[in-house]
């Protein structure tokens, strides 16, 4: 979903020549939808039903009342899994503002209109890029030709998106009113009792609650809206949608019911209102199929074999945000999106940062232990940090209420990847709603959405409590998430599945792979360390156990060898650890995000804003292989923390972002295990690792680069510009004078084309406006933007037309100088570093492994 920050043509088309729209509201001006009709944070109560009771593990618990969820518990569950925090108006913003490549309406549903051909040989499973040049057929093309159409739909949902169904649904065999085909309840289950629009009412704003000029009635529905059939979806009655919209929409399926599906007319306008909006929880992007009591038919799961904590593994971005499966090799936008492994999310697609990021979605295990390791960090809060929540301002949660010190300092774990959600857990839950578009009327007003080009300004903790009965609502309830997680999200052990009962590790390995562990791990992945632990770096005193001295290994061993080693045990440490002793990619340790004067400005501490620069990485030329050195900027960036071990028989790929090993789509235990086997392999024998195609001989070691799959362009339908481009605008005229190789003769803007194995993030990366305030460097930098931008235009518009590949790889070429010196991460290789152990004798890795099986 980084669509935004990689557009980099449009982006500097529109940071060149957009005028900012008077209209604009200026930011703390504006109230959500419930505040705007008096709705407060009191009129939306937590869910309290255990609907989701076999989840998580519910079908071992039936015979254990002692464990089953206690209410503050089950509303935690209810707040993860069904509540969107009338984030529905932003899904709905995106999808008429992403230039037509996402559409969760689409992605929904079941109409055989949306599909794409196929070779009888081809797999569907395979990604787009594998497919044959076939998939550009239409339905009928593709029946003549002896081909076969595939459909995404229900019955090969979790295959083809990655998404889960939810039980009790079934496929829509025809489109209801709107000519929308969407699941349906099977008949004989329990009616979903968050959508009693009595007992949970929804906002009344707009249309919703009027009467249609029919006679009809407009519904309301409730503010956790409609189960739809995917789990973390949800539905609601679009206010927009009046009697005019209504008009519009039902004339165009008149003429075609497929209109929606089929007609780019019809759907290709920002313009569009369609009758639902679309919903997202947290679960969308955490619950996933259970390790341990995974379903029979991933198709087809029940309940139980769902659990809410190890995150969407199995999530195509690719295919979820880019919606239409044609043409998908040409679109520069389907390349950005392409370089997301399954079950990694670049999560600051929408506020971009220009850099492409994709990471996994993590997973929740062990919360307390988790919590309890926090103590050891204490991060300093100031101004609009203070204002997060912590557990001691909720009385259920007060036994954690000594993890914050007044007046400012807070122990807590590092939540995301780069280490920057500092400011307490609960701040970190917060947060993660603002980021799936609670209080998007504000939100959206601190930066450019998808493309960038604007100074991002911090979206304030106070701001949010003011004016958004979302926020203050969804504040009251993640104290409840959190009891919820220290209930349940427990490890996932390949011991208690029927495989590894029947497959016991070998004593002799394990024994030896617990003292492997112990000297080579233990100092990042294990929560459990000395007391009195002097860390490196750090000002020691007598008594002390020196981290990585003989006394600190031997403490290690003995605490290692403990029955109850991993009882409790987070396996990791959150510490921050430099990007020079990971050498991992650095895009990951360089995000924007988190630091001073950002978007998350108020959800990172001072003490992470405050970090010193680590100096500078080896990075390469991603065409000729030329090494040469960047220097990591400071203010928080060049961290990373190291990723929990737990149940790592069942997360692989691994790496921050799932690039070292291969991907299975086969939740089973055993597709777990093989994907472990192979990525495990590769994390210890780096050799193993996937190279460059291009360049690989040429740089030490991995080199994986994500490149384009073939010639590519960015193509954005006149319906999708920006007001102030669009070529029958006033300025959108003189626009097209200008540059008139931008336009297609239907308007639409066109950049490129981009040659087959361009380095993706080579042009998704560049530094739109420069990180200095003083307004010399500003024009400085922009106006080498301008020059590289439009050069490199120039130099591909004065190609003949269709020039080869030969033609464009050679004029494309001597501007990579020009595009590195401008990127905000020009570091290529994905699949890089973590070399911790690679050192060890064969024998000892296979120990290793045979430990890491039982975590």
């Amino acid at each position: 979903m980084t669509v935004k920050k990689t557009i980099t043509a449009l982006s500097a088309t529109v940071a060149l020549f957009a005028i900012a729209g008077c209209s604009e509201p200026q930011p703390g001006t504006v109230q959500d939808e419930a505040m705007r009709v008096g709705r407060l944070a009191d009129s939306f109560p937590a869910a309290a039903e255990d609907y989701f009771a076999d989840m998580d593990g519910g079908y071992k618990r039936a015979s254990d009342p002692g464990v089953t969820l206690n209410i503050n518990e089950a509303r935690g569950r209810n707040s993860w899994i069904v509540w969107t925090g009338g984030n529905d108006r932003f899904w709905d913003y995106l999808s008429n503002n992403s230039f037509g490549a996402f559409d969760l309406l689409k992605i929904m549903s079941s109409n055989p209109r949306i599909g794409f051909c196929l070779n009888p040989n081809d797999d569907i499973k395979k990604r787009f890029n594998d497919q044959s040049e076939a998939s550009t057929l239409s339905e009928a093309e593709c029946k003549q030709s002896g081909l076969k159409w595939f459909t995404p739909d229900r019955s090969n949902r979790f295959s083809w998106y990655g998404l889960i169904n939810e039980p009790c649904f079934e496929q829509a065999t025809g489109p209801d009113e709107y000519g929308l085909w969407l699941d349906r309840r099977k008949k004989g289950c329990d009616a979903d009792p968050f959508e009693d629009e009595g007992k949970y009412p929804g906002v009344k704003i707009g249309a919703r609650g009027t009467k249609a000029s029919d006679g009809t009635e407009f519904p309301v529905g409730s503010f956790y809206g409609k189960a739809t059939g995917i789990v973390g979806l949800r539905l609601f009655p679009n206010p927009d949608f009046d009697d005019a919209a209504k008009k519009v929409w039902n004339e165009a399926i008149k003429k075609n019911p497929d209109a929606f599906y089929t007609d780019p007319d019809f759907y290709s306008t920002k313009k569009l209102i369609r009758p639902y909006r679309v919903g997202m929880s947290c679960g969308f992007c955490h619950v996933g199929p259970a390790p341990t009591n995974p379903p029979e038919d991933p198709e087809n799961p029940a309940w139980a074999n769902l659990n809410s904590n190890p995150g969407a593994q199995y999530f195509w971005v690719d295919r979820i945000f880019f919606w239409n499966p044609k043409d998908v090799k040409s679109s520069f936008i389907y390349q950005l999106f392409h370089t997301s492994q399954p079950g990694t999310l670049d999560t600051s697609f929408v506020s971009t940062d220009s850099i492409n990021n994709p990471r996994t979605m993590n997973a929740i295990y062990n919360v307390l232990p988790r919590l309890d390791a926090g103590r050891k960090w204490k991060e300093k809060l100031s101004g609009g940090e203070l204002g997060n929540k912590q557990f001691g301002d909720f009385p259920q949660t007060q036994a954690l209420s000594d993890l914050f010190q007044p007046p400012n300092t807070v122990l807590t774990p590092r939540v995301l990847k780069d280490g920057s959600d500092s400011v307490g857990a609960l701040g970190a839950l917060n947060r993660v709603f603002l980021n799936i578009g609670l209080f998007s009327e504000e939100w959206l007003l601190h930066f450019r959405p998808l493309v960038g080009g604007k100074d991002i300004t911090p979206i304030p903790i106070a701001t949010n409590e003011k004016n958004s009965s979302y926020w203050v609502a969804t504040t009251r309830q993640t104290p409840d998430m959190a009891l919820f997680f220290i209930k349940t999200a427990q490890p996932d052990k390949l011991a208690d599945t029927p495989y590894g009962k029947a497959n016991p590790p070998d004593p002799a390995k394990l024994e030896r792979g617990k003292m492997v562990f112990a000297e080579n791990c233990t100092r990042c992945h294990s929560s459990k360390q000395p007391e009195n632990l002097c860390m490196l770096g750090q000002p020691c005193k007598a008594g002390d156990i020196i981290e990585n001295t003989a006394e600190y290994f031997e403490w290690q061993r003995k605490e290692v060898k403990k029955p109850d080693f991993l009882t409790g045990n987070f396996l990791s440490t959150d510490r921050r650890v430099s990007i020079q002793e990971l050498g991992i990619n650095a895009c990951s340790p360089l995000a924007t995000n988190a630091i001073r004067g950002n978007i998350w400005d108020n959800f990172s501490s001072d003490t992470y804003k405050d970090l010193p620069g680590t100096g500078q990485i080896t990075v390469y030329n991603p065409v000729d292989g030329t090494p040469w050195s960047y220097n990591m900027r400071a203010g928080g960036r060049g961290y990373a923390r190291p990723a929990s071990l737990i149940s790592i028989w069942s997360t692989a790929p691994f790496l921050q972002n799932n690039t070292v090993g291969p991907f299975n789509p086969k939740p089973s235990v055993e597709g777990r295990l093989e994907s472990f086997n192979e990525s495990i392999k590769q994390m210890l024998w780096p050799e193993m690792r996937d190279k460059d195609p291009l360049i690989g001989d040429r740089i030490p070691g991995p080199s994986k680069i994500f490149r384009t799959t073939s010639r590519s362009s960015l193509k954005v339908a006149s319906g999708y510009l920006p007001g102030n481009i669009i070529p029958n605008n006033e300025w959108g005229v003189w626009l097209n004078r200008l540059l008139p190789w931008a336009f297609s003769k239907e308007g639409d803007l066109d950049l490129g084309p981009i040659p087959k194995d361009t380095p993706v993030n080579l042009i998704s990366n560049l530094e739109l406006i420069s990180e200095s305030t003083h307004p010399e460097d500003r024009v400085a930098h922009f106006k080498k933007l301008a020059h590289v931008v439009f050069g490199l235009k120039r130099t591909l518009k004065s190609l003949p037309k269709d020039p080869t590949e030969e033609q464009l790889v050679a004029a494309f070429k001597p501007h990579v100088p020009d595009l590195l010196a401008l990127s905000k991460c020009p570091d290529f290789i994905v699949n890089k570093g973590h070399y911790f152990g690679s050192n060890l004798v064969d024998e000892d890795k296979f120990a290793l492994i045979e430990f890491l099986k039982t975590f």
